[in-house]
This record gives structure tokens, sequence and C-alpha cells, in this order.
């Protein structure tokens, strides 16, 4: 049953450089691969100027301000410049509504699959095939304090099925699949020191850690510090100018420290990873996109750029449709992401 096990990690391998993250502590990275073409196209610096069905994953705390129904899907084929497997792929799908006096309630699914494996015994024997994959449905909760500030949780349930459980002698019990849970705590201030500069902070995947092995043995969730600025530079009728800048710090540690612990030891080790970004808006109608993103331990530094196309219908509906072209790492020069959303 061993092979398995060295399949999963090369699968694992291939997709840490892909998250712009060096998370070689943590399980489940699956939750760091960021959703949204747009945000991709800015260097993934967006954490205080989400202002969509994104926002669950984004930043909760910036949901508040949201006003409209918005829904949110991305799809994405991974690592389909780079290898011959067509059914591993990156799926995201968001919902969000304000309700009056109550605060602004998501929905949000993350949902990653890495394909069909062939299964092998220690001694080589064909043991027929399984599929890995790893879900992480969420809700999200924002609330807007007073005109310049909003608080938001997300809660999302974690499932890992990378292999079916081990039989035999040696490896009777011994699991492929674990389930956690974990919270994301949002905050977006707006106008801070100035008008259009707005600040905002997200900490994503605070929970315990998930076992797969056995219960003697856990893995840590990649629990992450997100924070930035956004800089509404021009804002007019016809044009519309932001830029943006974020940074982010995985709190994983190679020792055994809790969650709550990691908040205060896991600043050392991997380098943060930085992230800027601009977006110029036309008439609500197209959007342009560059960014930067520089990460040493991921062996990630480069510009990213792409566009959006917005369609507004029926008098109350807006559909957009957005594509990115982000730096990917030494595996292959950028990963082509679309992404869509509406809002009425």
């Amino acid at each position: 049953m061993k092979s398995k096990w060295i399949l999963i990690a090369m699968i694992l391998s291939l997709l840490i450089p892909a998250t712009a993250t060096a998370v070689s502590q943590s399980a489940v990275i699956f939750l760091l691969i960021e959703p949204s073409s747009r945000a991709g196209a800015m260097g993934s610096a967006y954490v205080a100027q989400v202002d969509d069905a994104y926002a669950g994953y984004w930043n909760p705390g910036a949901m508040a301000f949201n006003r409209k129904n918005q829904f949110a899907w991305m799809h994405t084929n991974w690592l389909g410049d780079v290898s011959d497997i067509n059914d591993m792929y990156y799926e995201y799908i968001g919902w969000n509504k304000y309700y009056e006096n109550i605060g602004n309630i998501g929905f949000n699914m993350i949902f990653m699959t890495y394909g069909e494996q062939e299964e092998y015994d220690s001694e080589g024997n064909y043991q027929g095939t399984f599929s890995s994959w790893e879900a992480a449905p969420a809700i999200s909760y924002g609330y807007q304090l007073n005109p310049k500030t909003g608080l938001g949780i997300t809660f999302k349930f974690i499932y890992s099925d990378l292999a079916p459980e081990g039989q035999g002698e040696t490896e009777s019990g011994v699991k492929g699949r674990g389930m956690s849970y974990a919270f994301d705590f949002g905050v977006k201030r707006k106008d801070l020191f100035l008008r259009g500069l707005d600040a905002g902070l997200n900490l994503q995947n605070v929970g315990p850690n998930i076992t797969y092995i056995n219960e003697s043995q856990s893995d840590q969730l990649p629990m992450n510090w997100r924070m930035g600025i956004s800089y509404r530079v021009l804002e007019t009728q016809m044009n519309k100018f932001t830029i943006n800048a974020d940074f982010n710090k995985v709190l994983a540690t190679d020792n055994d420290d809790a969650f709550y612990q990691r908040l205060f030891t896991a600043w050392g080790g991997d380098a943060p990873i930085y992230n800027c970004g601009a977006e110029y808006v036309y008439l609500d109608l197209l959007s342009l996109r560059t960014g930067y993103i520089y990460d040493e331990a991921g062996a990630i530094d480069g510009f990213s750029f792409g566009g959006g196309i917005h369609y507004a219908f029926s008098g109350k509906y807006k559909l957009s449709i957005d594509f990115a072209m982000q730096p990917a790492g030494e595996m292959t020069d950028y990963n082509k992401t679309f992404s869509a959303k509406l809002e009425f």
C-alpha cells in the first residue's frame, strides 16, 4: 500500500508551490488556493478591496458592506499546462445576501480533486483505483458595526479524502481520510486616516489539527495571517483606479504548538508573502488589472495581469467575467484562471 502514499506526496509537492505558499508543516493546503481571477490578476492583493461574493473567503468583515445578492464561481483545471492529468481541478462557489437589521450571511464551498490514482500493495500487486479529493463548505456572517467598520466570521468544515484505509498486517486501520473545522476572523475599516484608504485583516483557518495516519499523529491546519490596504485613487462615473497591497504569513511550526500558541510562536521560519496590484475600470464595462507577487519560500516572484468584462441587463442584474495570468513558480510561467460573478 506504500505506493499510494508516495503518489499522494507527489501530488501535494506539485500543489504546494502552486498555492503561492510554502507550508510543509501543514495539511489541507488547498485552503490557501485563492479564488477570484480579479484578485489573481492583481497579485492576490484583495483583502481590503473585496466587495463581492468572494468575501467569505478573502475577508468576511468586508462582506458586511455588501448590499446586493451576490454569487461567485471559479473553476480551474489545476496544472493543466504542465501535466497530462485532466481530472485534477479546483472549484469554488460562493453566495452572499444582506438582511436588514441582521447583517450579511454568506455561504461558500471549496472543492479540490486530485483525480483517480492506481493502488498497489507493498509487493507491487495492482489493487484497483481510488479517487482523492478535499472539500471545505463554509458559512459566513458579516456585521457593519458603524459606517466605516465591518466585522465578520467564517466557519468551515474540512474533509480530506486522500486514500482508502490501509489493509494487511502493517497498514490495517491506517486512514487516508481526515476531518477538522476552522474559523476565519475578518475586519475591514473604510477611510482609514484619509478618504479612499481602506484596510483589511483576515486570520484564516484557526482550528484544531487534522488526523490522517492514526490518532497519535496529526497535522496542523494552514493558519494564515492576511492583512492589507486598498486606496481608491480615482473614483468617477467614467473612471475608477485602485491600488492594493497585502501581506501574508502562514503561521505554521515544526513542533506540537496548538493553533492558539502559533499566534505567538510561528512568526519565524518561512518569509512572508508580499502582494501588490492595481485595477482600472472604464464605465463599469471593462477592467484592466496587473499586480506583483513575491514569495521567497514558494519560489514565486513575478507580475500578474488580467481583465474583466461587465454586463448589466434587465435593469438590475450585473454579470462579470474575469481572467487572470498568475505567476506559478518553477513548474510553469503562469496559471490561467477564469471566474464569474452575478449580482442583483
